[in-house]
């Protein structure tokens, strides 16, 4: 298995790179600082594009891949999937990034890992 950064500092990291291209990043509700797993909510200027989640694959690596509904009509929708996400998991850290084009920065994250 590979290592990790630390669920603190790599929520520190993702706000700090979409702040860095224009977007903004919101923590809203912190997890487990070292071994919290990471919900990302990707917004597109207020637009709900998706979910991603840092995971462990076949291979034992962390990648991020899309997690949760993938059509989600309003954010009561959004809220509600956070809601049981973190009933069943109070380690868990979310994360709203919102930046135009959020769908790029999304592909850049499932690719690398």
């Amino acid at each position: 298995m590979t290592a990790r950064l630390a669920s603190r500092i790599e929520v520190s990291g993702l706000i700090r790179r979409i702040e860095g291209i224009g977007g903004s990043g919101f923590v809203l509700a912190k997890g487990e600082g070292e071994s919290g797993a990471i919900l990302l909510v990707l917004s597109d200027r207020g637009t709900h594009r998706g979910f991603l989640e840092r995971l462990l694959d076949v291979t034992e690596t962390y990648r991020w891949q899309y997690v949760g509904p993938q059509y989600i009509e309003c954010y009561q929708d959004v809220n509600a999937y956070i809601e049981r996400r973190r009933r069943f998991d109070t380690d868990l850290w979310v994360v709203e990034l919102d930046v135009a084009g959020v769908e790029r920065f999304a592909a850049e994250m499932t690719a690398t890992g």
